[in-house]
């Protein structure tokens, strides 16, 4: 796996499944928030799926053949 998602959106994931579960293990919001855990994961892997199946890449690294 390459990575594919850049370190200011790496940063963004983290915080935002981490309020996202934090908020769902508190009651505060409903049992649908732990989808937090899938931009917790993409944040620290630093892959998304979604992005190399259709081409993104937010990684200032293209890792480009030389």
């Amino acid at each position: 796996m390459t990575q594919n998602i850049g370190n200011i959106e790496r940063i963004l994931r983290i915080v935002a499944g981490l309020v996202l579960i934090a908020l769902a293990a508190s009651g505060t919001v409903g049992v649908w928030a732990w989808v937090g855990v899938v931009p917790l994961a993409t944040g620290l892997t630093g892959w998304c799926p979604p992005y190399s199946l259709l081409g993104f890449n937010t990684c200032k690294n293209k890792n480009l053949p030389q």
